[in-house]
């Protein structure tokens, strides 16, 4: 079965360069005769793909640890969750699993009626694209990155999937991120097309209307993959915090933000016909910038202790992200200029440009601030990269200026600035008034704090309004959604982070400490094994009162995994709560047996939780209004 799924890693590759070739043959004859062996082609190397996906999956599943790669990521011991999600573990597998999600969103895209009424040239545009991308990822699938290199002799067990990565976050969050590169893929493909096919006379239907729901999906995806990223940086590296902006995290940022601000010039496109060109270069460049961020974590770029190995194919990610960027520009270029004039930045339209401006300036900070260590090679011998504290004091300002900006959008007019200027008011006295409680009730001095979370609560109250302005409308709810559970995130950032305690103690047996409003008592220490031998632990039992009432029971551990005998993990335990949650984690004992601990408070960091979870969900109403339109469309 490895042959066969090998051969069809050859055989994909194969078709997508044939199939590419054939597009360019096809485009430059005068006539465009015959797509069909296009879509045939793209079916088969769909075909060639899942087959491929299906054997390594079943590798998994069987203890097939002739494999290298399922020796490499699984052993006798691994529950069969993990065994099967380690498919993406690795970066051969992640790489298969990206194809996968292209080839199956590519697929679902030509079965559409959208597809179907596209021209004839559109088409062959959009698999040149399309088969370029798919022949890019065959040839490290063929090469560097085989996922089916064999062992001989097969090892009789393998050497175990990394403890940080058995985690349901971690699990979840590299495959939600690769179907949001995957989903995004499309729509970037046929924006390109439709740059280099332009005909004013042209009736068909636009890119962004074509493949809208693949647009929300792929955005829903990449934020539900980073949340989850966060969610388990919190709860399974057990250092108390949720974003460290690590350079493969900043990295999983730069195609969503990429992503986000081409959403916001397509509601000026909706709305006004404008910024056509923008448009479609920051969606062609949402799917480059997920190719520079593969090229970040795998191309041994910068040091991350999320980083992948390099296995060469580090030059080879770099040069198809610049012969992208290229090519992007130059089918940019070639749409012809519509004579574009944006309304002032008092308006709507003003505000939502400003909107995708600093999200494309956000993204490209990170870049080059994830970039800095090799950058200051050219000048250093010792370059130094930029810590947590230089993004916090860039990103997270402007951030919060994206916070003002969407706060006040509701209340603005596309051409002629404040509209509804009554609820306009209502949005600055509330943001005033939590301005007010903050400083006085809550004791929040520190300047960034205290405006984001004012802006924050504005946030949700604008938006609720708006709502409430268009009586309640379905089509609505899910940008209302999103942008308050937007507000919601900010709120929590705003507390969560800047107004963290935490302390490390050394605790004996009985003892006592007090950390912010809290009590801590440990109770004892335990020793012990999981009841299927995959590792050793020690574990704190703690006792957390409040008022001198016991409110919870915390055990946090320490872990010694069998196959990674020479480092011991962390499982965080918390006290969830929607105020200040309390969070422990178990260091070690000392020389006097008194337990390690890292005690910490975080004041609502549940509400990142809450709001992501929300601004995941939100985008699926669209969806639903959109196939409800198109019902009734068909009804009538």
């Amino acid at each position: 079965m490895t042959y066969l799924a090998d051969l069809s890693m050859t055989i994909s590759l194969i078709l997508a360069m044939l199939g590419a070739f054939y597009a360019i043959f096809q485009i430059n004859k005068n006539s465009i005769t015959n797509v069909n062996i296009l879509e045939k082609a793209s079916l088969a190397i769909s075909a060639c793909f899942i087959f491929a996906s299906i054997v390594l999956f079943f590798a998994f599943w069987s203890y097939d640890f002739s494999i290298k790669y399922v020796h490499d990521y699984s052993d006798l011991n691994l529950p069969l969750f993990y065994r099967i999600t380690a498919f993406w573990a690795g970066q051969a597998g992640s790489l298969l699993f990206w194809a996968l999600s292209l080839v199956l969103c590519g697929a679902y895209y030509q079965t559409t009626n959208s597809y179907k009424s596209l021209s004839k040239e559109t088409r062959a545009w959009y698999f040149l694209f399309y088969f370029a991308i798919l022949a890019f990822l065959a040839l490290l699938l063929s090469t560097y990155n085989d996922p089916f290199e064999v062992l001989n002799p097969a090892p009789n067990n393998g050497r175990g999937l990394n403890p940080l990565l058995q985690n349901p976050g971690m699990i979840f969050h590299p495959p939600l991120l690769l179907l949001g590169y995957g989903g995004f893929t499309i729509p970037a493909c046929l924006a390109l097309a439709q740059a280099m096919t332009y005909n004013p006379q042209n009736k068909e239907i636009a890119w962004h209307i074509s493949t809208k729901p693949l647009i929300l999906i792929a955005w829903l995806l990449l934020t539900a993959g980073i949340v989850l990223g966060g969610w388990w940086a919190y709860m399974e590296l057990g250092w108390g915090g949720y974003w460290a902006w690590d350079p493969v995290e900043n990295a999983s940022t730069i195609p969503w933000f990429f992503g986000t601000a081409a959403i916001h010039f397509g509601f000026i496109e909706q709305y006004r016909n404008k910024a056509h060109r923008f448009h479609a270069l920051f969606m062609a460049l949402t799917c480059v910038s997920a190719f520079f961020a593969t090229w970040l974590v795998r191309g041994n770029v910068v040091d991350s202790v999320h980083a992948f190995g390099s296995g060469g194919v580090g030059p080879f990610l770099f040069t198809f992200v610049v012969v992208s960027t290229l090519v992007s520009f130059f089918a940019i270029l070639n749409m012809k200029n519509r004579g574009e004039n944006f309304s002032g930045l008092e308006t709507k339209e003003g505000f939502l440009l400003s909107t995708a401006v600093v999200l494309i300036s956000i993204s490209i900070i990170i870049m080059f601030a994830t970039l800095w260590p090799v950058i200051s090679k050219l000048w250093s011998e010792n370059p130094v990269g930029l810590q947590a504290d230089f993004y916090n004091r860039v990103i997270l300002p402007l951030f919060t200026i994206i916070i003002a900006l969407l706060t006040c959008c509701p209340w603005l007019s596309w051409s002629q600035g404040v509209n509804k200027g009554k609820y306009a008011l209502v949005v600055l006295v509330s943001f005033l008034v939590a301005m007010g409680v903050f400083w006085t009730m809550f004791n929040v001095k520190d300047p960034l704090p205290l405006i984001a979370a004012s802006i924050s609560i504005a946030g949700i109250i604008s938006w609720a309004l708006y709502f409430y302005s268009v009586k309640y409308t379905i089509n609505k709810l899910s940008p209302v959604l999103i942008h308050i559970s937007l507000a919601v995130m900010a709120l929590g950032v705003a507390f969560s982070g800047p107004y963290k305690v935490e302390q490390e103690v050394a605790l004996s047996r009985g003892q006592e400490i007090k950390i912010d409003t809290f009590t801590v008592k440990l109770k004892e220490l335990y020793e012990g094994r999981e009841r299927t031998g995959r590792y050793r632990f020690l574990e704190a039992e703690l006792i957390i009162s409040k008022d001198g009432k016991e409110i919870a029971t915390l055990q946090p551990q320490r872990r010694i995994y069998e196959n990674f005998s020479q480092n011991a993990y962390a499982e965080a335990s918390t006290m969830p709560s929607l105020g200040k949650e309390f969070y422990a984690t178990f260091l070690g004992v000392d020389e006097q047996t008194r337990g390690v601990l890292r005690l910490s408070v975080h004041p609502l960091v549940n509400w990142l939780w809450i709001g992501g979870t929300i601004m995941s969900l939100a985008p699926f109403i669209t969806i639903y209004t959109m196939r409800r339109r198109k019902e009734n469309k068909k009804e009538q």
